[in-house]
Formats: structure tokens, sequence, C-alpha cells
């Protein structure tokens, strides 16, 4: 949808980003109290590109994720999928997973679909829908960074409906437990670059 928008608008707000401070992760206040999750994907390490079919630019699924180092006391997990990088005061929520059973250790691609029929207790990303939120950075704004958010929770009440950022940071403060990251990066190119002409084929 913002591959649409002029290139100037993404150098306008080039400088305008909600800040990797701002994730969960990094937000919750609990972290020096927490156990560490280790969160990776099949699909990209981390730290490095995501695959364009898990955007907006591609078939836009959710990737694959996989984790170890869940405590034994864990009752459940929760995903929170963010753009630190957005251009809005917080970050772009992208997937929100709760209710993830702990002895589980992965989720398959695909599996954040909006599909209320699906095993996975899908959330509210920022567009106020359930789903995996494609990431659709607008042209000439930079590498954005997506982190991939695992928390380990305590015994306590199942999320309700369909819960946003706020039930999530509630439910880590008060009942979180270890947390892992993994960070995906995307970057639309910017349209007022073109790509080197090929070279003539021999005749």
């Amino acid at each position: 949808m913002l591959e649409k928008l002029p290139d100037i608008i993404g150098h306008a707000l080039r400088d305008m980003r909600a800040g990797m401070d701002q994730i969960v992760f990094n937000n919750s206040g609990l972290r020096a109290g927490m156990g560490s999750l280790q969160v990776a994907s099949l699909a990209f390490a981390d730290h490095a590109p995501i695959p364009a079919r898990y955007t907006a630019d591609g078939e836009g699924v959710s990737p694959p994720l996989q984790w170890s180092g869940v405590p034994a006391n864990a009752a459940s997990l929760v995903l929170i999928v963010e753009d630190a990088d957005a251009p809005t005061p917080h970050p772009l929520v992208h997937a929100i997973a709760v209710d993830l059973p702990p002895q589980d250790a992965a989720l398959p691609e695909g599996a954040i679909d909006g599909d209320k029929d699906d095993q996975v207790h899908e959330g509210r990303n920022s567009y106020l829908m359930a789903g995996w939120l494609p990431p659709d950075p607008p042209p000439g704004h930079g590498r954005h960074r997506y982190a991939f958010q695992l928390f380990a929770l305590g015994a306590g009440a199942p999320f309700e409906g369909t819960p946003g950022r706020d039930e999530v940071v509630a439910a880590v403060r008060e009942r979180g437990l270890a947390s892992g990251l993994l960070v995906g990066t995307y970057e639309r190119p910017d349209g007022s670059i073109k790509a080197p002409e090929a070279a003539p084929l021999a005749a």
C-alpha cells in the first residue's frame, strides 16, 4: 500500500522513527529480572533482511519462527511483532499471538493469518485487525527493523477477545518470566535510484 507514496515523503520522514527503546522488549520494565528465550527463523538470520515473500511486496505471509529456553513454570507464551522504525510516536504493531502453548517450540509459515478458526489466538495489529500486517515501509525511508518479541508468562487467566498492545504489555509486566528477541530488517528501494541497465545480449 505504501509503495505508491512518493519517495520525497519517505525522505522527509527519514529521521522520524519510533526507536528500539519503545518496543515492548525494551520498555516492559522487567528486562533485568527475566530469563532469556532464544528466538530464530528459518527464513532470515538475526538482524538480516526479511525475504520479500513475507512483506507487502510479496505474498505477505507471516514468517516461520522457532524458539527454545522456555522456563518449566511457564503457563503460556505471547508474541508481538513491532516496527521500531515506523515514522510514528510508537512502534507499529504487525502481529500479536497470545496463549501459545509453552510445550510448542515453533510457529509455521503463515500461521498468523487472521483466521479465527485457527488454533493460534491472535491479537490486534496497528490496523485494528487480527493477523499478520506485512512489512510495508515508505519508499526512501531507509531500513526498518522488525522486532519479533516472545515472552513466557506465568500462570494467569487467558487473554480475552482480540487483545492489543496494551493488554500484552500489562501481562508481561504482571506475569513475565522470560523474553527473547529476533530482529529482521526490510527496506523498500528508493524509486529515484535507478537500477543499472542490463548489458545488451551479444549477437
